[in-house]
């Protein structure tokens, strides 16, 4: 039986607003909005340590993920495409590998088939033969 007792003694209680007196209403709604406040300050101030932390990695050359994790590149795909297809000839595939290894970061499971359609669609890059491109 002690121990029935010490475990209910250790949940946290919750508040019956209906069984209050308007007094200890006006109570709780004034230590609410003081954990709010101090909730949204201690927020805000996670916030801007993580900013610190991804210019820092943007900085040293990192990929910054944003906070839905979400890679952010410095280029768009097509700029990182023509870039990789100056001067050469390349298949997707080819191109899909190029762009990895040039730094581009996806997680998509079909980039390839985003990049057939990315150089597909660029005015910046020159469909040479079926499935050979180039930039423009």
């Amino acid at each position: 039986m002690a121990k029935r007792r010490a475990k209910r003694a250790s949940k946290p209680q919750s508040t019956d607003l209906s069984k209050m007196s308007i007094g200890e209403l006006l109570a709780e709604v004034r230590r609410r909005e003081q954990n709010q406040s101090k909730l949204q300050k201690k927020r805000e101030k996670l916030i801007s340590q993580l900013a610190e932390i991804d210019a820092q990695l943007a900085g040293s050359g990192s990929v910054v993920r944003s906070r839905r994790g979400r890679a952010s590149n410095g280029m768009t795909l097509e700029d990182t495409l023509v870039k990789v297809l100056s001067g050469r000839t390349m298949g997707v595939s080819e191109a899909a590998d190029a762009v990895r290894q040039a730094g581009y970061h996806s997680s998509a499971a079909n980039f390839r088939t985003i990049v057939n359609q990315t150089l597909l669609r660029s005015e910046r890059i020159k469909k040479v033969a079926r499935g050979s491109y180039t930039a423009a």
